[in-house]
């Protein structure tokens, strides 16, 4: 009965094209700790992340000492309900800056984070989204996979780092497929039995095994991850 439940609510989701799907924390520790070099001293943005629900805003906030970071950003496109696909009803998208711990307790307090508004409605591709793009050195996030092109064609001309997440046939897409071809992108690690794929751009020395690529990682079972540095 669960499954059948879960089957509809997904079926659902697919049809109403909300194909924001929630990203587990374990799967995104797996992937991550292969690059925790990668982060010291940058400002990582994840600019399709509610952070009330979000697991990459959870894990970045929690391992900011960890990592090193020197600023992590979030947006969320308008939505008002912690649910696991996002229902689009709020009238204001949110925004936030973390700093990191500042009363040594080593835990992103409310307090600190501090969630603001944003004027429009948190889209990737809005003027003010895109004014934080410019301020990051690192975007991880699992972007709408419908709008992936445009999501990663976004990334490329603003020349970011990613780390992001998309369908596995993502890497057959003629924009995206150019990119491996040219060495600018590569597929990663992957999640646990093969169900995703990241990809990460310009990482190097590490996932030589099979189809991983110094650089970029691809996520695969109807999930991807890619990864820009």
């Amino acid at each position: 009965m669960k499954r059948e439940a879960t089957n509809k609510n997904l079926h659902g989701a697919k049809n109403a094209k909300k194909d924001e799907f929630y990203t587990q924390l374990a799967d995104i520790e797996k992937e991550l700790r292969h690059y925790k070099e990668h982060f010291e001293g940058k400002t990582v943005f994840c600019n399709c992340d509610d952070p009330r629900v979000s697991n990459f805003f959870h894990y970045f906030s929690f391992n900011f000492e960890n990592l090193g970071l020197k600023k992590l950003i979030t947006t969320c496109y308008k939505n008002q309900n912690a649910d696991l696909f996002s229902e689009h009803k709020s009238e204001k998208a949110i925004y936030l800056e973390y700093n990191g711990d500042k009363n040594d307790n080593k835990v992103p307090d409310p307090e600190e984070i501090g969630i603001q508004h944003l004027e429009g409605d948190g889209d990737f591709r809005s003027k003010e989204c895109i004014e934080l793009l410019k301020q990051s050195d690192i975007v991880v996030t699992n972007p709408p996979f419908s709008l992936f092109r445009e999501y990663v064609a976004q990334l490329i001309e603003y020349d970011k780092k990613f780390i992001i997440i998309g369908h596995q046939n993502a890497i057959t897409y003629k924009e995206i497929f150019s990119l491996i071809k040219e060495n600018k992108i590569w597929l990663g690690y992957g999640f646990t039995g093969g169900a995703a794929h990241f990809i990460n751009i310009h990482y190097k020395d590490y996932a030589t095994a099979g189809n991983h690529k110094e650089g970029m990682y691809c996520t695969s079972v109807k999930r991807t991850k890619l990864i820009k540095k």
